[in-house]
């Protein structure tokens, strides 16, 4: 969702004559955009302050100019005046749901008006107030449709700095997604805190589930590939199960964070479900499409969790069979429940022992995941080039990155591939002669 946002943030700055720059030194203007789900965000965000004042104060001695430094995203909406305080040099700080205002914000910080902070959540959605045209269309990108999160979870920081679930109106959706496959979109990512929990309203006036606006964007000439992130096991309605069997172009790989696989567990962090129900959920995805992949999101060594407690979680983990996933130690978010519950904490050798643990099974059933492709023909949008020379990088309908020799000419096509090597994080193929299908 970051990369999404600063995207757009892109097209807001656009008619103010910026563009983007890969030399941090040279720009007029430095944006941070954050993240605060991580351990330490706070602290990486402000020794990448430090780095940028001393290209700032490099660029006065210079004669280059003066840089206009901000920190956008989730610390800034957690820690902003925190920020101000430790980083007076920073010039601008506002949240995820602030950053339409960029132009104002910029005229204020321009003219000298002192630092600017801004992180309010707007009665009107920031979505309204975004440029009508894309400046820069990917083949492969992200497509925000849901913010914010009303579960709460113990652990969680989202409901306190993205702000409550909404859902974008389903004719803007289109549009948008329209314009971005007319400048050569082929695959889109429908994103949310919350994604499964969208309710955007469509021109009648009614709320429509995620599944029908998945149907609504497949009828779009051009769009190639669709796919979701991230989901809770709560919004997995009968609907958009079916989906996953009766929309063509609905990748066949899911991210369902579980968390845990024991019960208790599960309670303290509020997930509103069990592990049974976690499992009966996978049972009917995979009852209509049968190759579905998984992946998943796991906390270990939250706060009074047994070994009895983490064997649950490997045991959850063999039943579904992930073929991705990714796993974190735990670590108190301020202001969250369960940074409250200090007398419960974990110690860290423990958690370190228990995350290499779940790893490495993790790990062996993405491997085995991989390698099972062996000798398969499977569809591949080739995306970009590789490192040697000839080579090609594109990604699976199963989301893994595979790589063959192909001439450049044929980015942007859905190619059929042979798979010879199934590796630990990626798959290596040849192009299946005559396998590779124009872009439109």
């Amino acid at each position: 969702m970051n990369v999404y946002d600063s995207d757009r943030m892109a097209d807001i700055l656009s008619p103010l004559g910026y563009d983007l720059t890969d030399k941090p030194q040279s720009a007029d203007m430095a944006i941070l955009n954050t993240c605060h789900i991580r351990e330490k965000a706070s602290e990486k965000t402000f020794s990448e302050l430090g780095v940028l004042r001393k290209m700032r104060e490099e660029r006065k001695k210079t004669g280059d100019g003066d840089m206009i430094i901000a920190v956008a995203g989730c610390v800034a909406q957690a820690e902003g005046e925190e920020i101000m305080k430790r980083a007076p040099f920073v010039d601008m700080v506002f949240g995820p749901q602030s950053y339409h205002k960029l132009p104002e914000m910029l005229a204020a910080a321009s003219r000298g008006a002192g630092q600017v902070l801004d992180t309010d959540f707007p009665v009107e959605p920031k979505f309204d107030h975004l440029p009508a045209e894309a400046i820069d269309t990917k083949l492969s990108a992200f497509l925000t449709v849901q913010e914010g999160c009303d579960k709460f979870c113990a652990f969680c920081v989202v409901p306190y700095t993205r702000g409550a679930e909404f859902s974008r109106a389903t004719d803007d959706i289109l549009s948008e997604a329209k314009r971005m496959v007319a400048g050569g979109t082929r695959e889109i990512t429908l994103l949310g805190q919350n994604v499964n929990a969208y309710h955007g309203l469509r021109k009648d006036g009614k709320a429509a589930s995620l599944a029908e606006l998945i149907q609504m964007l497949a009828e779009i000439d051009g769009l190639e590939r669709l796919r979701y992130t991230t989901s809770h096991p709560l919004e997995m309605t009968e609907d958009l199960c079916r989906a996953h069997r009766d929309v063509d172009i609905l990748m066949p790989y899911l991210h369902l964070p579980v968390q845990a696989g024991s019960d208790r567990i599960l309670e303290a962090m509020n997930r509103r479900h069990t592990g049974a129900e976690y499992r009966r959920i996978i049972e009917k995805l995979r009852s209509y499409r049968p190759d579905l992949a998984l992946s998943g999101d796991f906390i270990v060594g939250f706060p009074g969790e047994t070994d009895q407690d983490f064997e649950d979680t490997l045991q959850l983990v063999r039943d579904v069979n992930y073929a991705q996933a990714y796993s974190f130690k735990y670590s108190p978010r301020p202001g969250t429940p369960a940074a409250a519950l200090e007398g419960q904490m974990i110690p860290e050798d423990v958690k370190s022992e228990r995350l290499a643990r779940l790893q490495a099974l993790l790990n062996e059933q993405q491997l085995a995941f991989n390698q099972s492709f062996k000798g398969k023909e499977i569809p591949v949008l080739l995306e970009r080039e590789g490192k040697k020379e000839g080579q090609l990088i594109g990604r699976s309908p199963y989301m893994q990155s595979v790589y063959l020799q192909s001439p450049p000419h044929r980015i942007g096509r859905v190619a059929t591939v042979i798979i010879e090597e199934g590796n630990a994080n990626s798959l290596r193929g040849k192009l299946k002669s005559g396998g590779v299908a124009d872009a439109a």
